[in-house]
């Protein structure tokens, strides 16, 4: 199968759909692949309800991500059955969970992000392919001539296209292009950044990843799974720097590093739409008070916990056997947490296990009991004509100042420094959580210093180990690829290179006022939140 178009977006997570829609917006054909059988990554084949910044009902987001965000809600309004009270309430979280003031199951993710590119596909200017990964990459000099996909349904598939965007989970593409990148954690005496490592740069330093999955309670009723074969294995393993077994209810704050105990729940009302407190309700994706009771008999919470990220071995930079061996073992041992739960943890309610808990793979259109794919925190970055630091948004480094203005901005966000712990060199090591000040999106970091056609569009561009810890989240990563597949469609239109346009002031004041206009993207932060201190 042999595909010609405009612009091939390879890896349709949030990134990599908001960056086909601000390309077919703009007028361009696209070709959108992804390698899992749903669109959406992390919101969806990775189940993570979505991390935000504490002003993101009003701002620090693109205009197209507010619009997903409410076509999530309006799909709930449109099909489920809700209570009066839910079904008024302007900012509706169908999970109640404390994450975020929307989180809700990934199948209404789905449907609105299918909605939203609808349109495109029925006029042909769009062609998605699901189950389609990239194998191949021909390049000529700087440019990327073609990429061969191998796809569940099509065989290979040669796609042939202007601009090539990398929304890739692990950017594969710039690995199979030759592109300029890195991985892991730099050197602190590359870097300058406080909180980068000592001594040489680990590559292979790369933050943990988490296979999640939701679950239901059920009462009266036995949904233990089959003991998991490395169940004995993750029994008994007590990181160093954890204060005890990790398949506990007691874990260690990020900021603090200080042990903390949160049990699942300490009501049973928790579970039925009751006074709900810790574990259960913090990604809680359905919660009973926002139903019909008819509806919906108890709450489903999703697990992306403390206890259930994988550490002891990178995505990147190791063989596929090894891969495939990591991305196995954090598959058991989110099996073995879930069987722990149902059999010998400690309830609220006095005893030991809590059978009722019923793995709801269903909802995550998987045919087991995890999601369909892993949540993935750090990928493969490229070398860019600018790298974001911790000395540009750390609120230590900028002794709380507020972050760098960046004149070349194609967008906003706002996260702490978030690090899980990391695979390391040797001992796996433990959080880093800093304080930042809400940030921008350099174009600079969109940028290759080499390769021409080439963008970036997800969690692939040019920050640090230590920034991409808040650069990795929801509505930033979906600014970045909207950023990318509109900088993709204005040089098609105007004969630019994306180089020129950066660095050519007028270029670039006519690229920042298209996405103004155009597309509805904040470039800049309020200098009273600018400074503030996440």
């Amino acid at each position: 199968m042999h595909l010609g178009t405009g612009i091939l977006v390879a890896g349709g997570g949030l990134g990599g759909v908001a960056a086909a829609l601000a390309a077919l917006r703009l007028g361009e054909n696209v070709v959108l692949t992804e390698e899992s059988p749903w669109l959406g990554g992390q919101l969806t084949s990775q189940a993570v309800p979505p991390d935000e910044n504490a002003w993101i009902e009003t701002s620090g987001a693109t205009s197209s991500y507010r619009r997903l965000r409410q076509e999530i809600r309006d799909h709930y309004r449109r099909f489920y059955p809700l209570t009066e009270s839910a079904r008024a309430a302007a900012a509706l979280n169908p999970g109640g969970g404390r994450v975020s003031p929307l989180c809700h199951e990934p199948r209404a993710a789905l449907a609105a992000i299918e909605g939203m590119l609808a349109p495109y596909v029925s006029t042909g200017r769009l062609t998605v392919l699901t189950g389609t990964e990239p194998r191949e990459v021909a390049t000529d000099g700087d440019r990327i001539t073609g990429v061969r996909l191998a796809s569940a349904t099509h065989g290979d598939v040669h796609v042939e296209a202007s601009y090539y965007l990398d929304a890739t989970e692990l950017g594969d593409l710039l690995d199979l292009g030759g592109v300029e990148w890195v991985c892991g954690a730099e050197s602190r005496d590359d870097t300058g950044e406080p909180h980068a490592v000592p001594g040489p740069p680990q590559p292979l330093d790369q933050q943990a990843f988490t296979w999640c999955f939701a679950m239901d309670y059920r009462h009266g009723e036995d949904w233990t799974v089959e003991r998991p074969k490395d169940y004995d294995t993750w029994r008994a393993y007590t990181p160093a720097f954890w204060p005890g077994p990790l398949l506990s209810w007691t874990d260690v704050r990020p900021d603090t590093l200080a042990p903390r105990t949160h049990p699942l729940l300490r009501e049973e009302e928790s579970l039925t739409g009751g006074h709900a407190v810790d574990r259960w309700t913090y990604r809680r994706i359905r919660s009973t008070r926002t139903f019909d009771p008819a509806f919906a008999a108890g709450d489903v919470t999703l697990v992306n916990w403390p206890q259930n990220d994988y550490w002891l071995g990178p995505l990147i930079g190791v063989t596929d056997a090894e891969r495939c061996r990591h991305l196995e073992a954090s598959r058991q041992l989110s099996l073995s947490l879930l069987h722990w739960m149902q059999t010998e943890a400690p309830r609220h309610d006095g005893g030991t296990g809590y059978p009722e808990l019923r793995p709801r793979g269903d909802l995550l259109g998987s045919p087991d009991e995890l999601a369909l794919r892993p949540y993935v925190r750090e990928s493969r970055r490229i070398v860019g004509e600018f790298t974001v630091l911790e000395t540009h948004i750390g609120a230590e480094a900028r002794q709380g100042a507020g972050s760098e203005i960046f004149p070349d901005s194609v967008g906003i966000g706002c996260y702490r420094i978030d690090l899980h712990p990391s695979t390391g060199s040797g001992e796996p090591r433990t959080y880093v959580d800093v304080a930042c000040h809400p940030f921008q999106i350099p174009l600079g970091a969109l940028i290759p210093v080499r390769a021409n056609n080439l963008l970036p569009a997800a969690k692939n561009i040019a920050t640090t180990h230590v920034t991409n810890g808040c650069y990795r989240m929801h509505p930033v990563e979906w600014n970045i690829g909207e950023a990318a597949g509109a900088l993709a469609a204005h040089c098609l239109r105007t004969g630019h290179s994306p180089r020129a346009v950066r660095g050519t002031p007028a270029l670039l004041a006519d690229f920042q006022h298209l996405l103004g206009t155009r597309l509805g993207f904040e470039l800049s932060w309020p200098e009273r939140i600018r400074t503030k201190i996440i």
